[in-house]
């Protein structure tokens, strides 16, 4: 295994999620199929954040998630981007979800669905720094 190729969300409405992926996470449009279908439906594929690290994230036409968990996608973000980022959910009324109960050192998070029942995170941190906070003795969950 070399490394993650895309993430593909299966959407109702191409053109809400394009506004969400564009809005929210600052994706660029690299790909729409049109009417066209070359896979099970038509599909637009964007990227997320700057290459050559960027994250291809494809979304296809069809029946959304029936009903919502706590699977999620994580995108990480500057704490400088929260407010902005915050307020591009809100301009586009998704649903914000409360965020989970955190320890001092973990980083913050918004999360948020989609209309499809997807849910996403825009997270401050790293795994690095996780790791260091779960190892340090006073840990409190």
């Amino acid at each position: 295994m070399q490394a993650l190729s895309h993430i593909t969300f299966v959407v109702r409405d191409l053109d809400r999620m394009e506004k969400i992926v564009t809005q929210v996470f600052k994706g660029r449009k690299v790909y729409d199929s049109g009417e066209m279908s070359f896979s099970l439906s038509r599909e637009r594929f964007f990227l997320i954040g700057a290459e050559p690290s960027a994250v291809w994230i494809a979304i296809m036409e069809g029946e959304g998630l029936s009903h919502r968990s706590y699977n999620h996608v994580a995108f990480r973000i500057e704490a400088s981007d929260m407010d902005g980022r915050l307020k591009a959910i809100e301009d586009l009324g998704l649903e914000l979800k409360d965020p989970r109960s955190r320890v001092e050192g973990e980083g913050q998070s918004i999360y948020f669905y989609d209309d499809d029942n997807h849910l996403f995170e825009l997270h401050v941190g790293t795994l690095e720094e996780r790791l260091k906070r779960y190892a340090a003795p006073e840990v409190d969950v």
